[in-house]
C-alpha cells in the first residue's frame, strides 16, 4: 500500500511539473493508462495546454538550446533564412520557428542585406555590358544565379529598355472557302456539320457563306427569335442523307448506334434519332449495355489471368481494353 501511495506522489508531482502523461510513465515504468488513474480529473490539462508544455520542455532539452543557438547566431550574422536552413540541415520553417518575432527581419531590411551580399558578389560592369549586348534580365539571372529583379537593381534606369516591341496582332488568314460550292452543296441537302467537316473549318464559319434567304437553320444573331409553335415540317426541307430511313432502321436494330450511324452519314446523331421511331430507341442502359466493349469478359476472367502472371497492361492488350478498364472490372 506505501508503495502505491510513493507511486502516485511521484507520478502527480511530475505531472505538476509540466512532463507529459507518456513521459512520466515511460520515466516510472508504468503505463499510460496508470499514469492517468492517479492524476485526478480536474488537474489533467486540455490539448492545447498539453501541446505548449511539450514545446516548452523541448526547448529545454540540450540540443533544441544548441541548435536555437546556433540558428540565432547564422541569422543575426546577415545570413538570409534558405542559406541557414541549409546550413543546418533543417527547413526554413524550423528556422522561422526558433526566432522571437523581434529577432526577424522585415522584407526591406532583407532586401537591402541581399543587395549588399550579391553587390560584392556580382559584376556590375559585366552585368551592364551583356544587358547592353542584348541580353534579358530573365537571361542574366540564370547566368549568375539570382533573381531578375536583382539584376534590375544593378542597372541604371536611363539604360532599362521599354517592355519591348508591341506584338502585332496577327492577321487570321480566311480559308480558301468556294462560296458558290457551299451553297449549292448545302441546298442540295448536305448538312453544315458535313460541309465544316470536309473544308477544314469550324461549323459556324458555313452559315457566314450562305444567304439569309437560303439559309434554314437559326436565325442570325441580333434577330429576335419568334416564338416557338409546333409546326409540321414541310418535306422539301427535310434533310436528305446518303442513307434511307430504312437503311438507317436496320443498322439501329442489328446494334450499331445513333451516334456511328451519324459519323458515316456526315450528320450529328439527333438526326439519326430524328428518324427512328420513339418505340424502336433503346435507353441510355440498353444502350451501355449493347455498346460496352468486351462484355463476356468479367472479374474472373482477369484473376485467372492475372494469376498467370500477365501485367494490366498485357491483360488490356489481349482482350482488346484499356488497362484502367481492366482495373475497374477486376
Amino acid at each position: 500500500m506505501r508503495d502505491v501511495k510513493v507511486l502516485s506522489v511521484m507520478i502527480r508531482r511530475r505531472y505538476r511539473e509540466g512532463a507529459s502523461i507518456a513521459v512520466v510513465a515511460r520515466e516510472l515504468g508504468v503505463s499510460k493508462t496508470t499514469v492517468q488513474r492517479h492524476v485526478p480529473m480536474q488537474e489533467r490539462r486540455d490539448a492545447a495546454a498539453a501541446a505548449r508544455q511539450r514545446h516548452r520542455n523541448r526547448a529545454e532539452e540540450p540540443y533544441e538550446k544548441a541548435l536555437r543557438t546556433q540558428v540565432v547566431r547564422l541569422y543575426g550574422s546577415g545570413m538570409p533564412q534558405h542559406r541557414v536552413a541549409a546550413t543546418l540541415g533543417i527547413s526554413v520553417e524550423a528556422v522561422v520557428a526558433r526566432l522571437e518575432p523581434g529577432q526577424r527581419r522585415s522584407r526591406q531590411e532583407a532586401a537591402r542585406l541581399a543587395d549588399e551580399q550579391h553587390g560584392r558578389i556580382l559584376p556590375h560592369d559585366e552585368i551592364i555590358t551583356r544587358y547592353l549586348e542584348g541580353a534579358t534580365m530573365a537571361q542574366l539571372g540564370r547566368l549568375y544565379g539570382v533573381h531578375p529583379s536583382t539584376i534590375r537593381r544593378r542597372i541604371p534606369d536611363d539604360l532599362i529598355r521599354s517592355g519591348g516591341s508591341t506584338p502585332q496582332p496577327r492577321t487570321r488568314s480566311r480559308r480558301v472557302l468556294v462560296d458558290e460550292e457551299v451553297r449549292r452543296r448545302y441546298l442540295a441537302g448536305e448538312s453544315t456539320y458535313t460541309l465544316a467537316r470536309e473544308f477544314n473549318v469550324s461549323t459556324p464559319t458555313i452559315p457566314e457563306r450562305i444567304p439569309d434567304a437560303d439559309w434554314h437553320g437559326r436565325p442570325p444573331r441580333g434577330v429576335p427569335t419568334p416564338p416557338s409553335f409546333a409546326q409540321p415540317r414541310a418535306e422539301g426541307s427535310r434533310m436528305v442523307l446518303p442513307l434511307s430511313d430504312e437503311e438507317i432502321l436496320a443498322r439501329y436494330r442489328a446494334g450499331q448506334s445513333a451516334t456511328a450511324i451519324g459519323r458515316e452519314a456526315g450528320v450529328g446523331c439527333r438526326t439519326i434519332l430524328r428518324r427512328i421511331p420513339e418505340a424502336e430507341r433503346r435507353t441510355h442502359l440498353q444502350a451501355q449495355r449493347l455498346n460496352r466493349p468486351a462484355p463476356d469478359v468479367g472479374a474472373d476472367t482477369i484473376r485467372a489471368l492475372r494469376a498467370r502472371g500477365l501485367s494490366w497492361e498485357a491483360i488490356a492488350a489481349e482482350i482488346g481494353l484499356s488497362a484502367k478498364t481492366v482495373r475497374a472490372r477486376a
